[in-house]
Parts: C-alpha cells; sequence; structure tokens
C-alpha cells in the first residue's frame, strides 16, 4: 500500500516542532495554551484544528466529529483538501515554533508529515507537565461530563460549534521575564451536545422571541417591532426594525440594540450571530 509523502516547505526547515503526547481525555488540550507560551510556540495544532492565540485560522475539530472514525480521520488531516488548507496557512505564516497534540507519538508524527512540517523536536507527555490527581480529574471530567477542552476563545469555538453549550476559561500566563506583566489567553469548555442523545432544535419563533426582549428592554426603545431571523451554516442573521421614543439618539441606541441581541442570543442559544441590522422605522411621542 503506497502512502502520500510530504516534504518538508522550504518556508518551515527551521521551524522547530514540539509534541505534547498523551491519552485521550488526559487534560493536553486544557495545558496546550500554557506550554505553547513557555516553550515559544506561535501555533496550537490540535484535534484538527490550527490555533494562533486568540483565533482559530482553519480546520474542524475532531470534536464535531459524530463518529470515532471520523474523528481519528479529522485529527489527522487525512481529508486531502483540509491537509493542504493546513500546509498553507503554516506555511503563510512561517513559524518559529509549533506545538502538535496527540495521543501517542506515531500520531504526533503523522501529523507533522502530513503538514509538511520537520521532525518532532520534543517529546513532552502528559506525565511531565501533570499530576496524578490532575489526570484522574481530567479523565472524570470527559467520562462522566463529556466535556472537552478546546484552546480558543468561545468566540472562535462558536463558529465550528453552532447550537453547543460552551464556556469560557482563563488560563493565565507567566511573564517571560521579570519586568513582564502577567497576561491570559482565553480557552473553551465545550459540554456535552444535545445532539449525543438526540437532535436539538430551535424554532425560529423563540429566536424572535429572544431578540424582540433583548430589543425591547434597550433604554429609548418603544416597542422591538418587526424581527426576521434567517440561519445558514455559520449562524444566524437578525433584521430588527424598532420604534425608538422622540428624542432618543437613533446611532447610539441601535447600536445597543445590536449588542443587547447579540449578547442575549449567544448566550441563550450558543448559536453564533453573525448579524444584526437595525433599521428604525418610527419614534414614539409617548410611553
Amino acid at each position: 500500500m503506497l502512502t502520500e509523502q510530504h516534504n518538508t516547505s522550504t518556508e518551515l526547515k527551521n521551524t522547530e516542532v514540539f509534541a505534547l503526547v498523551g491519552s485521550s481525555g488526559t487534560g493536553k488540550s486544557h495545558r496546550a495554551i500554557k506550554l505553547a507560551h513557555e516553550c515559544g510556540a506561535e501555533i496550537i495544532i490540535d484535534d484538527g484544528l490550527i490555533i494562533k492565540a486568540n483565533q482559530i485560522l482553519m480546520g474542524h475539530t475532531a470534536k464535531k466529529q459524530p463518529t470515532r472514525i471520523g474523528a481519528i480521520k479529522a485529527a489527522l488531516f487525512l481529508d486531502k483538501s483540509q491537509a493542504a488548507n493546513a500546509r498553507e496557512v503554516i506555511n503563510e505564516l512561517s513559524p518559529e515554533k509549533i506545538l502538535i497534540l496527540g495521543t501517542s507519538e506515531g500520531m504526533v508524527d503523522k501529523i507533522a508529515e502530513t503538514l509538511g512540517l520537520p521532525t518532532v523536536k520534543n517529546y513532552i507527555m502528559i506525565e511531565d507537565i501533570a499530576s496524578g490527581k490532575e489526570i484522574e480529574r481530567a479523565r472524570l471530567m470527559r467520562s462522566r461530563y463529556a466535556r472537552h477542552v478546546i484552546p480558543a476563545p468561545t468566540v472562535e469555538v462558536r463558529k465550528s460549534f453552532p447550537g453547543t453549550l460552551i464556556d469560557p476559561l482563563k488560563v493565565f500566563l507567566k511573564p517571560q521575564n521579570k519586568a513582564g506583566r502577567k497576561s491570559w489567553l482565553e480557552q473553551s469548555v465545550v459540554r456535552p451536545n444535545f445532539t449525543y442523545y438526540g437532535k436539538l432544535t430551535i424554532s425560529k419563533q423563540a429566536l424572535v422571541a429572544i431578540a424582540s426582549r433583548a430589543a425591547e428592554e434597550t433604554k429609548g426603545v418603544k416597542s422591538a417591532g418587526k424581527v426576521n431571523v434567517t440561519q445558514n451554516e455559520e449562524g444566524i442573521a437578525v433584521e430588527i426594525f424598532p420604534v425608538l421614543l422622540f428624542g432618543s439618539n437613533l446611532a447610539a441606541i441601535s447600536g445597543e440594540i445590536q449588542d443587547a441581541v447579540k449578547r442575549h442570543l449567544e448566550y441563550m442559544t450558543c448559536l453564533s450571530v453573525t448579524s444584526v441590522n437595525v433599521t428604525v422605522i418610527d419614534i414614539a411621542f409617548d410611553r
């Protein structure tokens, strides 16, 4: 059986590749941001995602796949178009250091080969950076509550996990030198998706009701008026035609309506709101 070979690109000849290795559910993703910070890695490759600081650059996370085989394929970048896109993104950035997460050294080596990266310089085992109690706690959270960590902010993760319950989790980073200030990055805890047990659907009427309530609770709004909600693969788009009270600053209140509608919808439904367009249709002279 022939396997496709991917030579290391010229841009990445001097890139150092680190690996964090540990079995599934031992807390690798939870520790990825800190480890990347400590070893100076600009990019994290985890479960099919290419992550740089607060941004998912590309990929479809393996954690979203409905089957174990699908998850493995996504994590290993076995889809040719996915792998080609990943190579292109990494080559453009030409990072000095990369951190790859995997369940075994062989898995990490396969990912590096597929993406045209140099051989791994250093394999770091999860047991080297986490205690036995911490690993057991991570396993418990995975097995009992099906909680997964993605080393990226919730606003980024929602794009890959529309309709999924997501909690933000701050990771505090040590300064690289004594004069530096302590900083932090956000990662996300993905909680059990209802689709594991059946299909969860949110009616358009419910979305309209949430958007209307959010708008009407905004100071200076008489009524939400007509509200249109459209759904697509990336999330939901909202059009709202409110009636404002006389004397209101139209531009300022329109902006507040946009913020309120987006915040309430994303918090209550976990869907990504791609746009909120506000068109004021009337002014009311009484409350």
